[in-house]
């Protein structure tokens, strides 16, 4: 994976016309050994992101997205294709931040030294990271329990500890691999209403995977659908909801229309996806 230094507008629009985009991935393939033989994860997947977008990345379970946002972290290597990433001229913050499904927080810190975590590890001042991290724990709704630790905290909110950690470190991308998926019904939505809030004040360039078509159209600028195992493309849909959103959106006639229209496109992979499982 190559990073290239760019200038960046910063100004949260996605720009498909004309202009570079902010990750782009060309035939991307990754190969995991096993003791039956190599298993193939990812073949020729390429997808292009654009600086200010949220883009949603849907497939059946197994296909590669998380293993996807894996190598764009750093986690993994492709085993074949090419990613490259665009920087800032003159880069001062992280390149990625990433929220995982799992309470990934750490059990032995408090909520504001959790948040304030990745701006210790930068460097950044004891008096500026608290003021940081006190002003995205508030932005989450937890101002109450800064000094809590996470077995003091439901699901829902570790899973806000996490986000606000990630988002406290100001990275150009944002990548989120099923946030919510572990969440209660009821909690997912007020998380998912809580997201598009925090997103539509910063416009951070997101990839965000999940399982859900509808938390995809909610949230999503563009949706893309992967197939069954090995992933690889199988559609894309730019999702035309006026913003800002919220759960109102739901209950357009366009997002019932554009949430079946993938639900028809990606039925046969989850239906293979299925049959290879038994």
């Amino acid at each position: 994976m190559s990073t290239d230094t760019v200038d960046s507008p910063h100004n949260g629009a996605a720009s498909p016309n004309g202009a570079a985009p902010k990750i782009r991935a060309v035939a991307v393939g990754k190969t995991f050994p096993s003791s039956h033989g190599p298993v193939e994860a990812l073949h020729n997947f390429s997808l292009d992101i654009y600086e200010g977008e949220f883009l949603s990345l849907v497939g059946p379970s197994g296909c590669g997205k998380s293993t996807f946002l894996r190598i764009l972290a750093g986690l993994a290597e492709e085993s074949s294709g090419q990613i490259s990433i665009h920087r800032e001229a003159k880069p001062s913050r992280p390149l990625s931040s990433m929220v995982f499904q799992e309470y990934a927080v750490f059990p032995w810190k408090t909520v504001a030294e959790n948040v304030a975590f990745g701006l210790h590890m930068r460097g950044v001042s004891r008096s500026e990271r608290s003021a940081i991290a006190a002003d995205w724990i508030d932005r989450v709704g937890l101002r109450k329990f800064a000094r809590h630790y996470p077995h003091q905290l439901s699901g829902g909110m570790r899973q806000r500890v996490g986000i606000a950690r990630a988002l406290a470190n100001d990275p150009e991308i944002l990548l989120m691999d099923e946030p919510l998926g572990a969440l209660d019904a009821q909690t997912r939505t007020v998380l998912q209403e809580q997201l598009l809030e925090l997103w539509q004040e910063g416009r951070k360039t997101v990839l965000y995977v999940t399982h859900s078509i509808e938390e995809a159209v909610l949230l999503g600028d563009r949706v893309v659908l992967m197939t069954a195992h090995p992933g690889t493309n199988k559609a894309e849909f730019d999702i035309p909801l006026d913003r800002p959103r919220s759960l109102k959106t739901t209950a357009e006639p366009e997002f019932a229309r554009l949430s079946y229209a993938i639900w028809e496109s990606l039925r046969d992979e989850v239906q293979r996806s299925i049959e290879e499982a038994e």
